[in-house]
């Protein structure tokens, strides 16, 4: 019997790593803690992909409202390429694929407000980036799900 897979949802900041992992079924996402993106963010993220068996990363992809780069996107583009590298080597079967990620931080800040957590945890920064992630992670997997249903 195939070992379960599961998606990994990343929400990239230059300071925090927003993520969130899918069910076995890639039907639900599940915010988890923030990771501090410092010179150990590869390997931690590694040990997760690891552990929680990912087949599939969604990676959030910073466009403007016109579709177009911002200054994020060479930064999500540079650290794709070092997760990539790593994972040729780690865990082949992987795969990173783009989702656009516009207004997940808005939507998460709003969800957050209304939410009815104190005015000091509704300022974690760390917990807006984990909510986006979140909120990538269930974008794609609905979207897959009604397009596979389309067909």
């Amino acid at each position: 019997m195939a070992e379960k897979t599961k998606y990994l949802g990343v929400d990239f900041g230059l300071k925090r790593v927003g993520i969130a992992v899918s069910d076995e079924s890639k039907s639900y996402s599940f915010q988890r803690d923030y990771m501090l993106n410092d010179k150990n963010l590869i390997s931690k993220l590694i040990l997760l992909i690891m552990a929680e068996n990912v087949e599939l990363i969604i990676l959030g992809y910073p466009v403007n409202f016109s579709s177009d780069n911002t200054d994020a996107t060479v930064s999500v583009e540079k650290f794709r390429e070092e997760l990539e590298t790593k994972l040729r080597i780690e865990k082949p079967d992987a795969e990173i694929v783009y989702y656009d990620e516009r207004f997940t931080s808005g939507i998460a800040a709003y969800n957050l407000a209304m939410s009815g957590l104190s005015k000091t945890k509704k300022r974690e920064k760390g917990l807006i980036d984990s909510i986006s992630a979140q909120i990538i992670l269930q974008d794609y997997i609905d979207f897959s799900k009604n397009k596979r249903n389309s067909y």
